[in-house]
């Protein structure tokens, strides 16, 4: 019995000690991109101030439409920007942790995903922390609207000090959602190699779609962005209670199971791609 319990302390000792070697290795490799996309400084700082204005011009276009027009299907312009923002931070998130998994097929086209298959590490985290991003522009971007939108709520008594911590969890669901979907679609690579129509079916207009409410859209359209691409659990469906004040904080349960459930599935989907990947050497 002692043997059986010593030899399960082992275990533990050594499963810990591997997720710990794996996440300094995680960090190494994050400090080594993040140092070559700093090497021309000036490139980046004026990307990222590109990617930031470009979008804010995106969204102060709907909201000269929203500022004539006043709400759309009840919902106000500092709700609109609440969609937008919460979307915007969630993509933010997974791009900047998992900007690779969006797109694999330049290493299924390339073959350097034999060069990942090689290495002494899952290939799912080697390939995550390849060429990280910091998306300064997107963050400057998203928390500029978000910090608009919350405050101007604010100042019409419609929510409180507690919906910026509820939302900083959304976000972080909506982050882990994001990556399943992008995970999920970059899977069906290890089938058909090109990947990047299908990419911008279920990852791009899918998510531009769930900045606007899904009340504006049919009813089948609104159900495959809640339940065959979850995009509307990222930010409409929490905010139907954090902004809107329907249902419950039950809902944070819901979004946190869907996130919890739809990555395991895309998990395992990668998983079983993986068996089905051929060398471009074969």
């Amino acid at each position: 019995m002692n043997v059986k319990y010593k030899t399960h302390q082992m275990r533990n000792h050594s499963t810990i000690y591997n997720l710990r070697t794996y996440f300094e290795l995680y960090l190494l490799l994050i400090r080594t991109s993040i140092k070559s996309s700093m090497q021309y400084k000036l490139n980046f700082f004026l990307g990222s101030f590109l990617a930031a204005f470009i979008q804010i011009a995106e969204f102060l276009m709907i909201a000269i439409v929203l500022h004539r027009f006043g709400a759309i299907q009840g919902w106000d312009i500092y709700e609109v920007g609440y969609l937008f923002a919460m979307m915007t931070l969630s993509k933010t998130v997974y791009r900047s942790i998992a900007n690779e998994v969006h797109h694999l097929e330049k290493y299924l086209v390339s073959g350097d995903m034999d060069q990942l298959l090689t290495r002494p590490l899952p290939v799912l985290f080697t390939l995550l922390p390849q060429r990280f991003r910091i998306m300064l522009g997107e963050w400057l971007q998203g928390g500029f609207v978000f910090g608009w939108s919350i405050h101007g709520m604010m100042s019409n008594g419609q929510i409180g000090w507690i919906a910026i911590p509820q939302s900083l969890f959304v976000i972080l669901t909506g982050a882990v959602l994001l990556f399943s979907i992008g995970l999920a679609t970059a899977t069906i690579g290890f089938w058909t190699t090109r990947i990047s129509e299908l990419q911008t079916f279920t990852e791009d207009a899918a998510g531009t779609a769930a900045r606007y409410p899904l009340s504006l859209y049919p009813n089948w359209l609104a159900g495959l962005l809640l339940v065959v691409l979850p995009v509307g659990l990222v930010n409409y469906v929490p905010a139907l209670y954090i902004v809107k004040g329907e249902w419950g904080p039950w809902i944070f349960f819901v979004i946190l199971g869907a996130a919890i459930v739809f990555l395991a599935i895309s998990l395992r989907f990668w998983k079983f791609g993986m068996t089905k990947y051929q060398s471009t050497g074969s």
